[in-house]
């Protein structure tokens, strides 16, 4: 398709895209600093705020929502566990996929790694409108999931 071929609308969801990649990059420096001096990883990081977010998650799950391999996720699961952010538990629902449950030391260790994040961004965002906020979180969300169901048919 030539680029005259592309529409406008085409075009103004291309630019939301181009500039997630630098949101990307610049969200995960800012992670990694408040990161400097704990022992928890971005992974782990990652892991905590999944269980904060939606409570005991087997690993399968965990990959899933993370869009990673299951094992990639053991090896983050196997490293918050040595830490005590997390612990493994027997799934009623399923024999040999374990429950991750968080535990208090890494609710807390989530918690305030999230509220110094949250910190940070009231800074960094006060100028923009808070519908404006909603309304592009809305707009990305929307992107993500197209995109990954025109993925899963491909």
């Amino acid at each position: 398709m030539s680029d005259s071929a592309v529409s406008e609308h085409g075009r103004a969801a291309y630019a939301v895209l181009r500039q997630v990649r630098p949101l990307t990059l610049q969200a995960a420096r800012a992670v990694t600093n408040t990161l400097q001096g704990e022992p928890i990883t971005m992974g782990i990081r990652a892991v905590l705020e999944r269980l904060d977010d939606q409570g005991p998650q087997t690993v399968p799950q965990i990959a899933t929502w993370l869009d990673v391999s299951r094992q990639a996720v053991q090896r983050v699961v196997d490293d918050a566990h040595a830490q005590g952010h997390v612990e493994v538990r027997a799934n009623p629902a399923h024999r040999r996929s374990h429950l991750i449950v968080l535990t208090p030391r890494g609710r807390d260790a989530f918690q305030r790694l999230h509220a110094d994040e949250l910190a940070t961004l009231e800074m960094v965002a006060a100028e923009i409108d808070r519908s404006d906020l909603v309304t592009c979180a809305r707009v990305l969300e929307h992107l993500a999931d197209a995109l990954a169901a025109r993925n899963r048919l491909i």
